[in-house]
C-alpha cells in the first residue's frame, strides 16, 4: 500500500477543520469533477466558489511540455493527479531534473510573484490532469483571495527547497541512492507502487548515463526493492527503498512536517 506522503497528510487533517472545510474533501468544480490538488482543497469556501470556475479541468499526456524556460506563461496548472517533472535546461540542450511537482502542488509560481516567463521546462511524468488556469485570470484572482495567495507562496517555499536539495544530491551522491530517492518521491505523488519510467527517462531524470541506470536499476531488483520491465517500474519493498536512498529523501520529508508543525 502507498505511503501517504506528508503534503496529503494536511488535505486529510483539513476535513476535521471547521466549517468552511467540512466538505473539502468532496469539493467538485462546477462540471462535476472532483478535486483533488491540496492546495485548492486548503481553500475556505468562499474563495474555492471564486476561484474554481476560472478553473479548467485538462488531461494530460505523459512527456507533454506544459512550459519552456523563457516562454511567456499563459496558463499555470494546479496537478490533480499525476506528476510533473521541473527540468533545468543548459544551453546545449542538455536537462536534468530538479523538482517534482504532484496534487500538493502547482506549476506557474513565477506569476505569483509577478513574473510572466519560466525559467525552467516542466514536462508531465505519467498521464496526468490537472486544473488549467488563465494566467491573466490567476493574477487578478490573487489580490482577492488572500488564502490561495499564501497557500501558493508557500509552496513556491517548499519547490525551492526541493530544487535545492535534488540539486545537491546530483551533485553528491550515487546514482543507486539518488534513484532509490527519485522512486520514492515519484510514489509520493503518483500514489502507486507501478511508475510508468523508461531507462532513457531516468538517465534525463538524474542526470547521468543510460548504462548507469542499467545498473543501478539492476542492482535495486536483485536486492528485491523493485521489479523492473520495459517502461515500468513496480516498487516492492518500501521500506528497504528508503533505507537504500540517500538523505535528500529524509530530509525533504522532515522540512515539509517542520513547516507544517509551524502552521498548526
Amino acid at each position: 500500500m502507498a505511503r501517504i506522503s506528508p503534503f496529503a497528510r494536511k488535505t486529510v487533517s483539513s476535513r476535521r477543520d471547521g466549517n468552511s472545510r467540512t466538505t473539502a474533501s468532496s469539493r467538485s468544480d462546477g462540471d462535476g469533477n472532483h478535486v483533488h490538488n491540496e492546495i485548492l482543497l486548503a481553500l475556505p469556501r468562499a474563495e474555492s466558489e471564486a476561484v474554481l470556475p476560472k478553473l479548467e479541468l485538462v488531461r494530460l499526456k505523459l512527456h507533454q511540455v506544459l512550459h519552456e524556460p523563457g516562454e511567456t506563461l499563459k496558463s499555470a496548472y494546479f496537478c490533480n493527479s499525476g506528476m510533473f517533472s521541473v527540468l533545468n535546461v543548459m544551453p546545449d540542450g542538455k536537462s536534468v531534473e530538479v523538482g517534482l511537482i504532484g496534487k500538493e502542488g502547482f506549476s506557474g509560481t513565477p506569476l505569483v510573484a509577478g513574473f510572466r516567463t519560466s525559467h525552467t521546462r516542466t514536462v508531465v511524468q505519467a498521464d496526468a490532469t490537472a486544473f488549467r488556469v488563465d494566467a491573466d485570470a490567476l493574477r487578478a484572482a490573487l489580490p482577492k483571495c488572500p488564502k490561495l495567495e499564501r497557500q501558493l507562496n508557500r509552496y513556491g517555499q517548499l519547490l525551492a527547497v526541493q530544487v535545492t536539495q535534488i540539486a545537491a544530491c546530483n551533485r553528491l551522491h550515487e546514482v543507486n541512492e539518488r534513484l532509490a530517492r527519485w522512486l520514492l518521491m515519484t510514489q509520493d505523488r503518483v500514489g502507486s507502487r507501478d511508475l510508468p519510467l523508461t531507462q532513457d527517462f531516468l538517465a534525463q531524470m538524474l542526470g547521468t548515463r543510460r548504462s548507469s541506470v542499467t545498473i543501478s536499476a539492476g542492482t535495486l531488483q536483485e536486492a528485491g526493492l523493485i521489479a523492473y520491465t520495459r517502461g515500468k517500474v513496480t516498487i516492492l519493498d518500501r521500506r528497504s527503498l528508503e533505507r537504500a536512498a540517500c538523505d535528500c529523501y529524509v530530509l525533504l520529508t522532515r522540512q515539509v512536517k517542520e513547516w507544517e508543525s509551524q502552521d498548526a
